[in-house]
């Protein structure tokens, strides 16, 4: 089961593609503003045929992924990628720390 991840801007979403077929997205809005770009990831959601595959993780991770290594941060408004990011603190740093201490994030 190959599993593309990639990011189409002209829809504000990242896609995952399992066989070339589309098994879900993750949803952004970009936001700026004094200072670094912000990426509000609102929503994530799997086609029922894929559920249980670890498709939703791969898109958060990927969309997690993309920010850091662009230089932005993160808004986790999707409850699925906030309860990722609590139980992988790795990406905390992402979330700026007036929304992480909201979130507990610490």
């Amino acid at each position: 089961m190959p599993v593309v991840v990639r990011d189409v801007a002209e829809r504000s979403r990242y896609e995952v593609l399992v066989d070339g077929e589309p098994g879900g997205l993750l949803a952004y809005r970009l936001r700026g503003g004094g200072g670094r770009v912000q990426v509000d990831l609102v929503h994530t959601e799997v086609d029922e045929a894929y559920a249980g595959r670890g498709l939703a993780r791969a898109l958060a991770v990927h969309a997690l992924d993309a920010a850091r290594e662009a230089g932005h941060e993160v808004l986790p408004s999707c409850p699925f990628v906030a309860e990722l990011i609590r139980r992988d603190p790795s990406y905390a740093d992402l979330v700026p720390a007036g929304v992480r201490a909201e979130l507990g994030l610490g």
